[in-house]
Order: C-alpha cells, then structure tokens, then sequence
C-alpha cells in the first residue's frame, strides 16, 4: 500500500533523509527505530507532505502520491499522530476527535464506536478541555482524533514517549487491534524497542538519514536491532 522508494530531503543545505526506502502492508506493524535526530520524524512528515522530498518518490494504493498537499493526502487515507500529540488545549475532547471530520465527506463525518471502545476515558471526558487531560490522555485523543478520518495508513510518532506503563498497554492493544482488523497499514516510530519487538512485523533502524539495518518478524533478533541503534 505505502511504498517509499530512495527518498532524499533537505532543510536547506543540511540533507535530513539520504536515500531512504521502506513500506508498509495492511494488517502490518512497520517500525522505524533510532535514537533521536537521526531522521525517523522527518520520514513520517515527508509522508504526510508536510516537507517536500527532494528525489525518490512515495507511493500509496499504487499511485505517486509525492506531489500532493498535506490535505490531499489525508483525503486519501493517511493519518498522521504527530510526536507531542499536537492536540488543541482550548478545545473539548469532543471537538478535538471532530477536527478528524476534516478529509471527510459529509456522510462519514461521525466518531466511529472504535474510538470509545479502544478507549473508553474519552467517552467519560467529551465535554473537558483537551489542555486538562494527562499526557497519556492527550495521546489517546490524538490517536482517536487519527482514527476518526477512518484511515488505511496511520503513522504514529513515538506514542508512548513520555506515557505511564499502563497507558502504554493500552495503546499497545489499540495498535494490535487495528492491525488486526486487516485493512489498515501502521507505521510506527518508536525508541522503545521492547514495544515495537511486540508490535512489529517489518523493522527498519536509521542512522544519519538513512535505514542502516532491516529485517522481518521471522528474522527479527532484538539484540541485534538494540546492536544496531548504538551505532
């Protein structure tokens, strides 16, 4: 579904992403590892459109998708959770999982019941303003608000930075869930490597721009992947 091929980018004259290819597959977990710095945000945002890449090119469902706008984009089903959450303080929850309705068309603008399902404390806080949450509150909203665009590719920005273990849980649940469903391909940046060795099916570890180690599930040896983000 998602297919990035040899993709450069710049901020300017310091080059953040060198040749860097990956995909990812409906019903898999892609996890892209490293310490911070080393490009994996970068990687997601030339994804979403929010920086243009300089060479290579990024398809989804088969068509070349690097020249299109951040909303066009999310139009065509990829959600974005921004590391941070980026949710809006002043806004309730409520109005916080709507400004999901945006790529929408009007008969599809509706919070789907797997919001509240997966987690439940929004449906307890609707009417509370996103600023009063928690951290990890504020993280299951931004994950719902992504899920209300009803997405067939969701990247997700270290979601479990800064997040106390048993919210940790819960997302990791909410993440096999949605994998499980089949029709959705995940995209996972993590730090936490104990998470994405759950998690996972593809691996990629980047270094200075670039993926510098990859393997699969049935290959995966966590050692040599912790080996790797030492580097």
């Amino acid at each position: 579904m998602l297919d990035v091929k040899d993709i450069t980018l710049y901020y300017g004259a310091a080059q953040a992403l060198r040749g860097v290819s990956i995909k990812a597959e409906p019903g898999k977990v892609t996890c892209v590892l490293g310490r911070n710095g080393v490009g994996k945000t970068s990687l997601l945002r030339a994804m979403v459109g929010q920086y243009p890449i300089a060479s290579g090119s990024i398809e989804f469902d088969g068509a070349d998708i690097s020249g299109l706008r951040p909303y066009e984009r999310a139009r065509k089903g990829i959600a974005f959770v921004p590391q941070g959450r980026e949710i809006f303080p002043l806004l309730t929850v409520e109005e916080n999982l709507k400004t999901g309705y945006a790529p929408l068309p009007r008969d599809q603008r509706n919070i789907p019941d797997d919001v509240f399902s997966l987690f439940p404390v929004l449906n307890s806080m609707l009417g509370r303003r996103g600023g009063d949450l928690s951290g990890g509150q504020q993280q299951q909203l931004a994950i719902g608000r992504a899920l209300v665009m009803r997405p067939k590719l969701l990247l997700l920005d270290e979601p479990t930075e800064g997040i106390q273990p048993s919210i940790i849980k819960d997302i990791g649940r909410a993440i096999s869930y949605l994998r499980n469903l089949g029709n959705i391909a995940i995209v996972l940046v993590e730090q936490y490597l104990d998470f994405a060795c759950e998690l996972g099916d593809h691996f990629a570890v980047m270094d200075r721009g670039a993926v510098k180690f990859s393997c699969d599930r049935s290959t995966l040896d966590p050692a040599e992947i912790s080996r790797a983000m030492a580097l």
